[in-house]
């Protein structure tokens, strides 16, 4: 197995909801007219609280500061499990919970806190630039190990020495946080860039004005405890996009592609009140135990909450392990 480090420097943003508007123009930019700028990793996620943006240096400097937009501090590298060589982009992903085990439980132990960003093509994880070091000591034994320059792979030497860094430790348990799995059902897509034009008006109605009802309609009252949820990700070229089943019937239903089952999922929201950066372990509680069950998963990462996509299906019993899993840490 390899791990790549990407090249990209990331950086993780909260747009306040009120603050919409004065972003428009820059992310319309960044969702649509790559040719007008350098920006290779651009991610935008919805939910209820806020906009959750994790962009690359280039794509941070299309955000002018205002009082709407908290940046958080750190800068975060981006890492890539691939099976095979080349491109770590170019991959089927292996799903969050694949990688459970042999990365998140071990810099869990490490106590280095990542994000993870699950996208149709792959899984990335995101850890600060600080950490890592750490991060490559402590994988080093699991992994051979790639940093990207130049757009081409460089092996990072294995440093079999266990100097300077000491070995896992089992510290204060970690924080119980309470899940709820709201009712939407969702689809995790992709699209070929060449085809984004003919979505640009659905996805700017979608992303900027669904929450006013046009003038000539009466509005629709969601679902009951459904939540608004929408994440795009543009990065490397690829197209990446989740949403729940009644807004996908927005879209032509002849240019999102999914996989071949058509497979619907449902939401695991953690956290009862904003997680904060510095925490580790959050991502390993959940994918932990989904891996221990072999129950796939997507994972999103956002600046206050985490979100795990699980097969439809299935969310009974995700229900039943992550709560056997809270009672096992409470007692």
């Amino acid at each position: 197995m390899e791990l790549h480090i990407l090249e990209h420097r990331v950086r993780v943003l909260s747009l306040a909801r009120p603050g919409l508007w004065l972003y428009t123009h820059p992310l319309i930019k960044l969702l649509f007219l790559p040719r007008r700028s350098r920006c290779k990793f651009f991610s935008l996620t919805e939910t209820p609280e806020d906009y959750t943006l994790m962009v690359d240096e280039e794509g941070f400097k299309e955000l002018p500061p205002s009082e709407y937009l908290q940046v958080a501090e750190a800068t975060w590298l981006v890492l890539n499990v691939s099976s095979h060589s080349g491109a770590a982009t170019a991959v089927q992903a292996a799903g969050v919970t694949k990688i459970a085990r042999s990365v998140i439980t071990p810099l869990a132990e490490h106590h280095v806190s990542v994000l993870m960003l699950s996208t149709y093509q792959t899984d990335f994880i995101l850890v600060r630039e600080q950490d890592l070091s750490v991060v490559i000591h402590t994988l080093s034994q699991e992994f051979d190990i790639y940093r990207e320059v130049g757009g081409e792979p460089v092996p990072v030497a294995r440093d079999e020495s266990s100097n300077g860094f000491p070995r896992a430790q089992h510290g204060p348990s970690p924080t119980v946080h309470p899940v709820q799995s709201p009712q939407n059902r969702f689809c995790v897509l992709t699209l070929d860039p060449e085809t984004l034009p003919a979505i640009a008006t659905t996805l700017i109605d979608v992303l900027f004005y669904s929450h006013s009802a046009p003038k000539e309609a009466a509005p629709v009252s969601p679902e009951p405890n459904s939540i608004p949820f929408f994440a795009f990700s543009l990065i490397e070229g690829y197209i990446s996009i989740v949403m729940d089943a009644e807004t996908q019937k927005k879209f032509p239903s002849d240019l999102l592609l999914t996989s071949s089952s058509g497979e619907l999922w449902r939401m695991v929201r953690i956290g009862g009140q904003p997680l904060g950066f510095d925490e580790c372990g959050i991502v390993a509680q959940i994918a932990g135990p989904l891996a221990a069950a072999d129950i796939s998963a997507y994972y999103i990462s956002t600046f206050n909450f985490d979100h795990a996509l699980v097969p439809e299906d299935g969310i009974n019993s995700v229900i039943e392990v992550l709560q056997r899993r809270q009672e096992a840490l409470s007692s």
